[in-house]
């Protein structure tokens, strides 16, 4: 199943396990199962301390697998062929069960250790979605740590019959306790804060507590995390309030322009932000949306957050980025999981040989088209424009694919459903003004992007886009709050210019501060 590579790298990490792992696994006759059955394998000669035994049990999914230490029998389990993104979903749930310790703070382990109640979570995905893995990992990590949780990964393409069941049309989709519990990308802190609310009310009590800072920066994509290291590397106290550390990067496929780097992930890429942050005095204090920017009477900037916490600063960047764009008709909303998908590469796989439609014809729209032809039966291009708008080189590949049809000056203005799902769209053509139906089961929405800049209205200038109107210094319209990346007038939404204007407005943050009077002492917080 493995290549030889694959399994000394596998023996490399099944290595640092120091107690017996124990794997049961529940198999058919089917060829999924007979591969489950040769990649378990695969990982039993990588270790002496893992054994596999296969479950006669009629009641689980075939194929599946759990993963226990000897006696227990709450660890991660598996349904379905854990390859692809999942791979190492798999790798760390071994490593975790035989010993090795994760890299999360104590202070968060001993939370789900202590969290009271009985949790069943099933988690379904797709092997090509790159979101998927960090909800499948989180909820692997909480199931080791306390007997009462218990997490199942379920590949949607094996188990159809359950997809079609639950009505799912996006992933990850995890359900509760046998009800829906959320869907998308989510981190470990973000399910705890879904269900531990005291958790959420402490961390909103140290939140306030803490002293001003020299440098705030809100958000933390890649000009958040520019801004972080620059303003860190000066000497002054530097803190970072995001809503998700890696941002719009997080929800990014691939990334082949970012200079240095000849390609990498979204996800990866993300995490490679966070870690270097780390690596400074910083005080970053993640799952914390903005509410609201005041100036406060003793000269500092109080930056109101959404948990009921504030903090204050001598100066601010602004780096909250972007969001999808939203069409904004009558069946979006109401069908938003339900058909309607904003991800090609997460979601595509669920709509295996049924008929979708792609609005925008953008390098986005155009590159979603082309990856959802190879798995899909059929793909309708939606363009508002009189023509495409993507790169030549992509235009000429989707052109050259027989099962999809593009249409320019075409209006979507309603998205229609059965109340349950997806079954067609409407779109008018501008040019004779006739209105036509399209029968289809999915609607991938992929027309660009705006900003998150809702809670700055009033107290900063934005321009009529609702982007904040910044200099060539990153200043905003505010004395010491500052501005850099996607949520900015900035031309060209780019990873690497978001970063270079995330380091040019630190410096900029840093010298409005040499030029104000003496930094504030830095205090520890109650």
């Amino acid at each position: 199943m493995l290549d030889a590579g694959t399994q000394s790298q596998l023996k490399s990490y099944l290595d640092r396990i120091t107690q017996p792992v124990e794997i049961v696994a529940s198999l058919d006759d089917s060829k999924a199962s007979g591969d489950l059955r040769a990649l378990l394998k695969n990982v039993a000669d990588a270790s002496p301390l893992v054994k596999v035994t296969e479950s006669l049990d009629d009641n689980n999914r075939k194929p599946s697998f759990s993963i226990n230490r000897p006696s227990e029998n709450h660890g991660p389990r598996f349904a379905g062929l854990p390859m692809g993104h999942e791979f190492t979903s798999l790798v760390l749930a071994l490593l975790q069960v035989g010993g090795y310790p994760p890299k999360v703070d104590e202070a968060v382990l001993q939370q789900i250790r202590d969290l009271d109640g009985d949790f069943e979570f099933e988690i379904y995905i797709s092997l090509t979605c790159h979101n998927c893995p960090d909800v499948v990992q989180a909820l692997n990590l909480m199931a080791v740590q306390n007997p009462r949780i218990r997490a199942t990964m379920i590949d949607g393409s094996l188990f159809q019959d359950e997809v079609k069941e639950r009505q799912i049309m996006a992933v990850p989709t995890v359900f509760l306790n046998g009800t829906e519990f959320g869907q998308g990308r989510m981190s470990l802190e973000e399910i705890l804060a879904k269900i531990d609310t005291s958790g959420v009310e402490r961390e909103a009590k140290k939140i306030a507590a803490k002293a001003p800072f020299d440098v705030l920066i809100v958000g933390g994509g890649p000009a958040g995390a520019a801004a972080a290291v620059y303003s860190a590397r000066k000497g002054i106290r530097t803190g970072v309030a995001s809503e998700r550390f890696g941002g719009q990067v997080l929800d990014t496929m691939g990334i082949e322009n970012f200079i240095s780097i000849r390609e990498t992930e979204g996800p990866k890429f993300a995490l490679a932000l966070e870690e270097h942050v780390r690596d400074y005095d910083v005080d970053i204090m993640n799952l914390q949306r903005a509410a609201a920017l005041v100036p406060a009477d003793d000269g500092l900037i109080e930056i109101k957050l959404e948990s009921g916490a504030s903090l204050k600063s001598r100066s601010v960047v602004i780096s909250t980025g972007a969001r999808w764009r939203n069409i904004n008709v009558p069946g979006e909303h109401e069908y938003r999981n339900k058909g309607v998908a904003y991800c090609p590469h997460c979601d595509g796989p669920l709509f295996k040989g049924k008929r979708v439609a792609v609005i925008g014809g953008g390098n986005s729209g155009v590159e979603a088209a082309i990856d959802l032809a190879g798995l899909v039966g059929h793909v309708t291009l939606i363009e508002f424009d009189s023509k495409l708008r993507a790169d030549e080189v992509l235009q000429r590949k989707l052109r050259s694919l027989s099962n999809v049809t593009i249409h320019l000056n075409a209006q979507t203005t309603e998205i229609t459903g059965d109340q349950q799902k997806v079954n067609g769209l409407v779109y008018k053509d501008r040019t004779s003004g006739e209105s036509h139906s399209v029968p289809l089961e999915g609607v991938f929405v992929q027309i660009g992007l705006v900003p998150n800049t809702d809670w700055l209205r009033g107290a900063v200038e934005l321009s009529k886009h609702g982007e904040i109107i910044v200099d060539a210094r990153g200043q905003t319209s505010v004395p010491g709050v500052f501005a850099a990346g996607d949520a900015t007038t900035v031309p060209f939404k780019q990873i690497i210019i978001a970063a270079g204007d995330g380091a040019k407005a630190a410096l900029s943050a840093f010298d409005h501060l040499i030029r104000s009077s003496a930094p504030v002492e830095e205090a520890v917080a109650a």
